[in-house]
């Protein structure tokens, strides 16, 4: 289905909108059910600087408060009957609504859905409940239960700090804990303006519904595009490590560094191809995962990604509305046993180096080409899906992913993925961040050199106990000032 974009003035590739009002993507069919997706062009890149989360929380007010005339109990009893609900997602510079209904229940459900958007109910027993509920996803569910997407978060805060970026989307807790409502209204004023929306809709929608909605959708204010300023991340010159200490069972890394390619960039096609054979996200099939979990079975999970990829323990594929005009590449390692922590990260590193080095091969490059052909087609499975991808396309300035990448990978050779990972991936320096317990003891055998052999529980091959010798020797070449250990209580405060 062709994508209807109405109007189609936009900076291309920007991510920045060149036209005042409401913009929409339309993705018109016979299915029975109607698809919702209201995208806001803003988000935690576009907190005031003191107070970080403002943008999460006021989304959260929107789609879990209520409107003026009604709370939101009443709009989830409402909308149960319908088998439907109104979720929302907030990362740097998007802040998606989304939601699906029957066309049975199209007026219904959009009567609710729209009064969430256009008029809120700003309750202040609401708002506590969302603001205790934010402060309780950093300090437990982020800190205390989920050692990936911690690791993952402190590395992107530390490769940003300083940068609008460079802070989890869901804010700081002491910032929170200061918030008010009038922090958010003031945010909603100035954020969710016509200027800054994307209206998404797909399914079997009668003609003039699509008039109606970008009618009620312009009585939100004008307002200017969204202009925020993203200056380059500081430069890391060698290997930077930060150690989060906390009282945890294994060791998780999380190793990165920012890099200039986005969709849309001529390099992005080949380096997704050597994303995907260093390690393709919840798969077996790559380098790291051969290497570290298959011919050595020091961990369960070894992925590779190059663009921002959260709650990635949940699900295999990414979601859609998480465009950014900045990415990093990074590696995750987890879970590691402490006693072979010290031999997992020189293993990887170890691996990423030849992989800088060599390259892909021809029979490497063509497989991992045909995979991405035929792994294209998962990440718009459901029109929710297709929806969201093809608004980001409009955002990158490119034509629908699905064209966009098979078209790209056609015309891809072998020398274009390892010359943009000669290019891209050979960066001066990186971030290492570790979530384990006795962090002291850790960084001590890091800076120690010292080497740090393997032993098994059952033989290995020849050819992998001779590369051990090697590995157990890599040098990770970190200077004692560029180490700092951070409590996990300090973290997200």
């Amino acid at each position: 289905m062709k994508t209807a974009w109405i109007p189609t003035l936009l900076v291309m590739g920007s991510g920045l909108w060149a036209a005042a009002g409401p913009k929409v993507v339309a993705l018109p069919s016979q299915s029975p059910l109607v698809t919702f997706r209201f995208v806001f062009l803003t988000g935690s890149a576009s907190d005031p600087a003191n107070k970080p989360g403002a943008a999460a929380l006021t989304a959260a007010m929107l789609a879990e408060g209520g409107t003026r005339e009604m709370t939101y109990k009443q709009i989830v009893d409402a909308m149960f009957p319908m088998a439907t609900s109104v979720s929302q997602q907030v990362d740097k510079e998007m802040i998606a609504f989304s939601g699906t209904t029957h066309v049975d229940n199209l007026q219904a459900f959009y009567k609710i859905f729209r009064a969430m958007l256009l008029d809120p109910g700003w309750r202040q027993d609401d708002f506590k409940r969302l603001r205790d509920d934010a402060v309780n996803y950093l300090r437990v569910s982020l800190r205390g239960n989920n050692d990936e997407e911690l690791g993952k978060e402190v590395l992107y805060n530390q490769i940003y700090a300083g940068h609008p970026y460079g802070h989890e989307n869901a804010g700081a807790i002491s910032a929170l804990e200061k918030m008010t409502i009038a922090d958010l209204q003031a945010f909603y004023r100035a954020q969710f303006t016509q200027s800054n929306l994307i209206i998404g809709l797909a399914g079997g929608y009668p003609e003039a519904f699509l008039d109606q909605v970008k009618a009620d959708f312009s009585k939100l204010p004008a307002g200017p595009p969204a202009a925020i300023g993203l200056p380059a991340p500081k430069p890391v010159r060698g290997i930077r490590m930060t150690l989060v200490e906390k009282n945890t069972r294994s060791v998780a890394y999380s190793i990165g560094f920012p890099i200039d390619v986005k969709r849309g960039d001529p390099d992005y096609p080949a380096l997704l191809v050597a994303q995907s054979y260093l390690g393709q996200h919840r798969l077996s099939g790559g380098r790291l995962y051969e290497r570290l979990r298959q011919a050595r079975g020091l961990n369960y999970g070894d992925y590779a990604y190059i663009e921002y990829f959260p709650r990635g323990m949940f699900q295999f594929e990414p979601d859609p509305n998480l465009a950014r005009r900045q990415q990093i590449f990074q590696i995750w390692i987890r879970p590691v046993e402490p006693p072979t922590a010290h031999f997992a990260l020189r293993l990887a590193l170890y691996e990423f180096d030849k992989f800088v080095k060599e390259g892909l091969s021809e029979e490497a490059f063509q497989r991992m080409r045909t995979f991405l052909t035929k792994y294209v087609n998962l990440l718009t499975k459901t029109k929710r899906a297709e929806l969201g991808y093809a608004i980001d396309s409009q955002y990158y300035g490119i034509p629908d992913y699905n064209s966009y990448l098979k078209n790209s990978l056609a015309k891809l050779t072998r020398e274009d993925v390892n010359r943009a990972i000669r290019k891209h991936l050979g960066a001066p320096g990186l971030d290492i961040v570790v979530v384990a317990k006795n962090c002291e003891e850790l960084k001590k055998k890091f800076l120690d050199g010292a080497p740090s052999p393997m032993t098994y529980n059952s033989p290995k091959p020849p050819e992998v106990l001779e590369e051990d010798k090697v590995v157990e020797r890599w040098k990770i070449d970190l200077q004692p000032d560029a180490v700092r250990i951070l409590p996990v209580e300090k973290v997200f405060e």
